[in-house]
């Protein structure tokens, strides 16, 4: 089993796309690449611990390989905005991809300047490729929220825009 840890904005709106895949063994809200340890959402949201809200999925890359992750993750943000992502502003929604191992970063490098040369965006690609840094779960009322509470979630990937932006550049 490996993990993968993708920065995408809310971590509420990242578990989703994600979850119930077939190789898909577990899926994870958290906090990474700050530098306090063991962060509490409370401190990441004022964004002066530095951590981005992630997802880190366990998978079977012989069932889901890591290619199939990174193609579903591109079509869940803005690549282009550097500065949060959607509603949610500031850089604990900033985007990255976190990646295990130099073929992860190979593949990840590789995915994004295939993005460049798409032409879908005008704008530069501004997601970061970097290491993967110490993960820290979020609190458990975090975790699985598209499934504790489906009407909140919906209301908020609506107000945030994010479907709104998926449709117009990714459908």
């Amino acid at each position: 089993m490996k993990k993968a840890t993708f920065a995408g904005g809310c971590f509420w709106c990242m578990v989703k796309p994600f979850d119930e895949m077939e190789g898909i063994l577990d899926i994870r809200s958290g906090y990474t690449g700050g530098k306090t340890e063991a962060p509490v959402y409370e401190d990441v949201k004022t964004g002066e611990t530095g951590h981005y809200e992630a997802v880190q999925i366990t998978y079977d890359e012989n069932v889901f390989p890591y290619e199939k992750l990174l193609n579903l993750y591109w079509p869940q943000i803005d690549p282009t905005d550097d500065g949060g992502q959607f509603f949610d502003r500031g850089s604990q929604y900033r985007t990255a991809i976190f990646y295990h191992d130099k073929d992860q970063k190979q593949k990840a490098e590789q995915s994004k300047s295939e993005l460049k040369a798409s032409g879908r965006f005008q704008n530069p690609i501004v997601t970061q490729i970097l290491p993967a840094a110490p993960f820290y779960e979020a609190e458990e009322h975090h975790q699985k929220f598209h499934q504790k509470k489906p009407e909140a979630y919906e209301q908020e990937r609506r107000d945030s825009g994010r479907d709104d932006f998926i449709y117009e550049y990714w459908q």
